[in-house]
């Protein structure tokens, strides 16, 4: 009886314990065939809390300091932190503590009256913030500004992270390497502050780094050593740092006057890595007709620069050897990595300027050495070699070398390296025995052509077959632009993107080269890329991962990639399935698809927004509809691509036509109304075609708004009825006048913004707006004064001594970030200002088209719809 009881109370502590912990009950099941285990959330960066003891302390230890002010109950300090949480890990990555504070008096001491609020410690010394704190990336740039940085008579101390920035961002910036133990580098150290005031007169910012690992990736062994970095190109001095006037002048010199830097190895693979066209002359300066040849090559280096060619020099015979280059002088051409030798006559700089310029300006073959050759086929996937044996000019080869040319920008295209030798040492390694011979390398596995080589059709279709690219019972390699050709020519496609020499992904892959096989007999096509920066350049959570792709349309899989059986059947079953919901895409994917589809409707929501995934639910119901009436429809939740496009509330829909968005501004929830204004924004578009083809007169319309004109709304602010948006009505325009592109401010209003909105509206015309697709913010960009959230404080009563403080300004000179837009006109103003725009730009820029009145300023701007003749 008692063994009862307690078998019976034994059972139901069980079943209690299975309904307090469902997930061992659910556990049993995980390792059933296609599961997929949801990793862990990481946890996110907070940032952390201080308080007034803690924050003195901070201040004596660290350099950089960035103290977020804020006050309880108030709202906007907490969707300000929301923001600001995000860049907390970036800011430790570049070297600056950030905390935050509640404590009003000691706000009062530093200036702030007002909260939110951010002050930006440097060496102690405090300035106030006085951008848009809610332009996460903005608050970012500005913490790692050198506008920030600059404190009066003091070269800034600057750590790895925040350099490389600077040497991007800076036309001139002077970087001296020293050890802050070392007793010679104190002294050259205080010579040297005299004239940092002097630099900053002529436009050279100066910084200092004592980072030994820094300093050996420039190739700098010496310590201490100055560095002028010209727009990202290294110059070494090799004077005396003690003597500070001379380093000046050859600092003022360097900047005003075009001169060939001399630079290490180090240095110049750097420069390989980074810079798009780089000449790079190898040479012996102990020997006199290598100086006479490099004094020659100096009077070109002007019209290289205008050319956007660097053109750099070093010393050194064993990096010279390295390329295959036995005798010197001897120059390379780099362009986006690959090399081109150059074997005409040095001496001649006219010619070598020829040269560059054709390989600069012109598809061509690249001639290379066999040392070049090897590295080549080592580090990319896809090598073409015309191996044309010795040859003299006017021979065959030559002939079919030149019919060759006319396929290079097609291979180019396609992220194929096409290159010739005449070097025979790997040919005959790769049973070349007759001349001329073409040979595709595939990821270091040769295939040799066999057809007629006068026929360059004949060869372009081989090498860009499927067939021929393809490696049997292997995954192939492939970089970014096949890849983005792949995704484009195919309908399903797996990617597996890894990081080259992870350990971890060797292993996943040989796990995965067992279903290389089935997913090909389905027609899916199987590809690997490990290109740098790929998880970037795809928005991937992490490296390594796989995703399917469907029409251009992602989907990540989060299980365990070692399994690939379930990889297999997840594979197979997205394969199969009928995509019956709006598809989510990722930012590349959406760029594509905004160039590409002339009917798009996104919608942007957020992981936070409460109402998003039941207004999500309710739009599904017309993603059929939208697809027969020609509209593809999206979503995406990424959150600060929204933000570059003006949108900062959630959720929110636009419509791209031709990429020019339109924002819809009324009831998400009612899908119907949705569907119906699509449709609108369809067929309002093809109006306007007929009416531009038929010569009919133009009417008002309103830039980037809905089809009724009423303001694009943010959140549940408040819009004055009186508020009128940014009406545009086109006039007819000569063929030789050019408009400037339109980009947008915002898309909906802040809250300190109610009921002071300027006449003009959200828009401003831009003289020169950016081709690229988000326009960096800037440092120190200014707001109207924000309104004060917090109560007054009656504690304040007690006088306490004021902290000196500064606002952050731009510097007067040496930055080359963009000036702020102009301020919205006044209406009386608006014709004759922007008529002056007009003539302004037409005479700075050319039209590629002409007689095309051009609006459209990339994927990222808003724009208008065009009705015009």
């Amino acid at each position: 009886m008692t063994f009862t009881r307690l078998k019976t109370l034994s059972l139901l502590v069980c079943a209690l314990l299975a309904l307090s912990f469902p997930g061992y009950v659910s556990g049993a099941g995980n390792g059933k065939k296609g599961s997929q285990p949801v990793a862990p959330p990481e946890p996110e960066a907070v940032i952390e809390e201080v308080n007034a003891k803690q924050l003195e302390k901070l201040l004596a230890d660290k350099d950089y300091v960035a103290v977020f002010w804020y006050a309880r109950s108030c709202v906007t300090c907490d969707k300000v932190l929301a923001e600001l949480e995000k860049i907390d890990d970036d800011t430790d990555s570049f070297g600056v503590d950030f905390v935050k504070i509640n404590d009003k008096r000691l706000a009062k001491q530093y200036g702030i009256k007002n909260f939110p609020a951010l002050t930006y410690f440097r060496e102690k010394e405090p300035i106030i913030y006085d951008g848009d704190l809610m332009d996460e990336e903005g608050v970012l740039d500005f913490l790692t500004s050198l506008e920030a940085m600059d404190l009066p008579d003091r070269i800034e101390e600057v750590n790895a992270k925040i350099l490389q920035k600077i040497i991007e961002d800076t036309d001139f910036v002077a970087v001296l390497f020293y050890d802050k133990d070392q007793k010679k580098s104190q002294k050259i150290l205080a010579e040297l502050e005299n004239i940092d005031d002097e630099c900053d007169q002529n436009d050279i910012a100066f910084v200092k780094i004592d980072d030994d690992k820094e300093a050996k990736e420039w190739g700098i062994d010496e310590i201490p050593s100055i560095v002028l970095f010209e727009r990202g190109i290294p110059h070494i001095y090799e004077g005396d740092l003690m003597k500070e006037d001379e380093l000046l002048g050859w600092l003022v010199h360097q900047k005003r006057y075009s001169e060939i830097p001399e630079v290490t190895d180090e240095m110049k693979d750097k420069l390989v890595e980074n810079t798009e066209h780089l000449a790079v002359i190898f040479y012996d300066k102990d020997d006199k007709q290598d100086m006479r040849i490099l004094n020659e090559l100096e009077n070109i280096d002007d019209e290289l620069e205008k050319e956007g060619i660097v053109i750099v020099r070093i010393d050194n015979a064993a990096e010279a050897k390295e390329y295959g280059l036995d005798h010197l002088p001897a120059l390379i051409y780099f362009e986006n990595k690959i090399p081109a030798l150059y074997e005409g006559d040095l001496m001649n700089e006219d010619e070598v300027l020829e040269w560059l310029l054709v390989q600069k300006k012109t598809a061509t073959i690249e001639e290379v050495t066999d040392e070049i050759l090897v590295s080549l086929i080592n580090e990319h996937e896809y090598v073409v070699v015309f191996f044309t044996g010795p040859c003299e000019p006017g021979e065959t080869c030559e002939h079919t070398l030149n019919a060759l040319e006319s396929i290079d920008d097609e291979l180019d295209e396609a992220g194929i390296i096409f290159v010739t030798t005449e070097d025979t040492g790997i040919a005959k390694k790769y049973n070349v025995k007759t001349y001329p011979r073409l040979v595709f390398f595939r990821n270091r596995d040769p295939l040799h052509f066999t057809g007629d080589l006068d026929d360059e059709d004949e060869v372009l279709a081989w090498i860009t077959d499927d067939e021929t690219l393809e490696i049997p019972g292997k995954i192939e390699e492939v970089n970014v632009k096949m890849l983005d050709k792949i995704l484009a020519e195919n309908d399903h496609v797996v990617v597996f993107f890894y990081a080259e020499g992870d350990k971890k992904a060797q292993k996943i892959l040989n796990e995965l080269e067992n279903i290389d096989d089935e997913c090909e007999e389905k027609d899916i096509d199987f590809v690997k890329t490990s290109d740098d920066d790929i998880d970037k350049e795809y928005d991937l959570p992490g490296l390594p991962a796989l995703a399917f792709y469907r029409h251009k349309f992602r989907t990540i899989y989060t299980g365990d990639l070692m399994k690939e059986e379930e990889i297999l059947e997840w594979v197979i079953d997205l394969h199969e399935s009928t995509a019956d919901v709006i598809e989510s895409v990722d930012r590349k994917t959406l760029q594509v698809l905004i160039n590409d589809v002339e009917h798009l409707a996104v919608f942007f929501y957020d992981d936070e927004c409460e109402s998003c995934s039941d207004i999500l639910e309710e739009l599904e119901n017309i993603d059929d509809d939208t697809d027969k009436h020609g509209i593809q429809f999206v979503k995406s939740n990424d959150v600060k691509l929204a933000h570059e496009i003006g949108i900062f509330a959630f959720p929110a829909l636009v419509y791209y036509e031709t990429g020019v968005p339109i924002m819809y501004d009324g009831n998400l929830k009612n899908e119907n109304r949705v569907l119906q204004w699509l449709v609108n924004q369809k067929n309002l578009g093809k109006r306007n075609s007929n009416r531009k083809a038929f010569n009919q007169d133009d009417e008002c319309f309103y830039v980037g708004l809905g089809h009724d004109g009423h303001s694009a709304k943010r959140g549940n602010n408040f819009v004055p009825n009186d508020y009128k948006p940014f009406q545009c009505c086109p006039t007819k325009l000569e063929k030789s006048t050019k408009v400037p592109k339109m980009t947008a401010q915002r898309i909906g209003h802040s809250e300190g913004d109610q009921g002071k909105r300027p006449s003009g509206g959200n828009f401003q015309f831009a003289g020169q707006a950016s081709s690229t697709s988000s326009t960096k913010p800037l440092a120190t960009k200014k707001q109207t004064k924000p309104a004060n959230n917090s109560d007054d404080d009656d504690e304040d009563d007690e006088d306490k001594p004021l902290v000196k403080v500064s606002y952050a300004n731009k510097r007067s000179g040496g930055s080359n970030k963009p000036q702020a837009g102009k301020k919205p006109l006044a209406k009386g103003q608006a014709n004759d200002d922007q008529s002056q725009e007009v003539e302004k730009a037409s005479k700075q820029k050319s039209s590629k088209k002409s007689g095309k009145l051009n609006v459209k300023s990339g994927y990222l701007s808003v724009g208008v719809r065009q009705q015009f003749n």
